[in-house]
């Protein structure tokens, strides 16, 4: 006689079969958003202080740039608390298609924005109007992305499988600056005018690819059970505020010392190492890429060392890593040197922010309930976004204010992965957690 399956082993064995589909299309939705936020990245450093903001001083016109580039982050808790909602209690998926769709719409929008002498100031007006509604589809993406993925991984391999939504970053950040390291290497004229718009139209065919994909992916059992049973939340918002404050504080101060570290490399330094240390827009997008390309290999490592080690072990390596690289990091950049410029960039990227950030998936899941998991870890990881996303706006402010000196940058540095190691230690170890339960 043939003995009947119990509803969690069937239940186990569809999250088996099925979680290679789900990291592919996280990994690929994550890959479209980055990649719209970096392009942006790139082009505030490079392109709009000329177009939107030609009016004020070059240096004005930088850290108002940069901070168009930081008006997302306030707008990112809101949207993790509305795609949150919604997630917890009408399904994953639906939200997951909603942001992708939100977010490549509003690049692409971008990359028809007329600049200040077509406008006047209606241009970077409009500009901040389509930031912030990015910052909403952005807050609501990632959290989606991360609780779908850990909550079909198998318990053994969550840190390895929950590392592919932060492969999206990598990818996003690879291909957002191999393009516009390709137009910017056309004529100034050209690349001012139209080159630099090109890669914002070509958001809109990544997003009907992303959104093919998504649409065959299906709610995570655990879900789909709890919706079976009418055991989801209400309000899962009030569950959070109410049980879940120091998780939320917690997961947002681990991602302060990943966010500094991060908005430096990936904006701020395209305008420093060019502007203040004479670098061409080629080299330093060259060392981007590089940084960006030894994610591909150190993300999936340091997650399958969390399942071995633990998460905050790996965790708190890059933390302390990044205090004591805080120096060596300008003074690698300041030899003048193009190999170590992107030895700096590779080291900062791959060595130390990949074992923060490639953690934060499965570390941040399990310190919340499945019922309202989507609202916490959105909420708990956008909190922090507020402080990273103006990264490049407070290093371009206080270079300008310490006379071109980076020691004050190198302090906001040290700070921040203090913070995060502090937080690492009071969260403790989730790692042998059942998230199910």
């Amino acid at each position: 006689m043939q003995m009947p399956v119990s509803a969690s082993a069937q239940e186990a064995a569809f999250r088996e079969q099925s979680v290679a589909k789900v990291a592919f299309a996280s990994l690929i939705g994550t890959f479209i958003e980055f990649y719209d936020y970096f392009i942006y990245g790139a082009a505030a450093a490079l392109v709009f202080p000329k177009l939107f903001f030609s009016t004020m001083p070059p240096a004005v016109a930088t850290i108002v740039s940069f901070a168009t580039l930081g008006v997302t982050f306030i707008t990112r808790p809101l949207g993790a608390l509305i795609f949150g909602h919604y997630g917890d209690t009408v399904g994953r998926k639906a939200m997951l298609l909603l942001s992708l769709t939100i977010m490549g719409l509003s690049t692409f929008a971008i990359g028809l924005l007329p600049g200040y002498a077509t406008l006047g100031i209606a241009a970077p007006i409009l500009l901040v109007v389509i930031r912030l509604l990015q910052g909403v589809a952005v807050g609501g993406e990632w959290g989606g992305a991360t609780t779908m993925i850990i909550e079909y991984a198998p318990e053994r391999l969550r840190g390895f499988f929950g590392s592919f939504v932060q492969l999206g970053n990598v990818f996003g950040l690879l291909v957002s600056t191999g393009a516009f390291a390709l137009v910017s290497a056309q004529p100034e004229q050209w690349f001012l005018s139209w080159g630099w718009r090109l890669p914002f139209l070509a958001s809109l065919v990544l997003l009907l690819a992303g959104l093919f994909i998504r649409m065959k992916i299906q709610e995570p059992p655990a879900f789909e059970r709890l919706k079976q049973e009418n055991a989801t939340q209400a309000m899962p918002i009030r569950v959070v505020l109410s049980r879940y404050r120091r998780e939320i504080l917690l997961a947002a101060g681990m991602r302060i010392g990943e966010n500094v570290l991060g908005y430096l490399i990936i904006s701020w330094v395209l305008s420093y190492a060019t502007t203040r240390l004479g670098f061409s827009r080629a080299q330093v997008l060259e060392g981007v890429m590089l940084g960006a390309a030894s994610g591909i290999v150190t993300f999936p490592l340091f997650g399958w060392l969390s399942d071995k080690l633990g998460r905050r072990a790996v965790f708190l390596f890059g933390a302390v890593g990044t205090v004591l690289y805080a120096f060596p990091f300008f003074w690698l950049m300041q030899t003048g040197s193009a190999p170590l410029l992107q030895l700096a960039l590779v080291i900062g990227y791959g060595g130390f922010l990949a074992p923060m950030y490639a953690l934060q998936p499965s570390y941040f899941s399990e310190l919340f309930a499945t019922d309202i998991r989507y609202t916490g870890v959105s909420l708990g990881c956008q909190l922090a976004s507020i402080i990273g996303g103006f990264t490049p706006m407070v290093a371009a402010a206080l270079l300008t204010w310490a006379n071109n000196e980076v020691w004050p940058i190198s302090i906001m540095l040290v700070v921040a992965g203090l913070l995060t190691a502090i937080c690492v230690l009071m969260a403790g170890e989730t790692y042998q957690r059942r998230i199910t339960e």
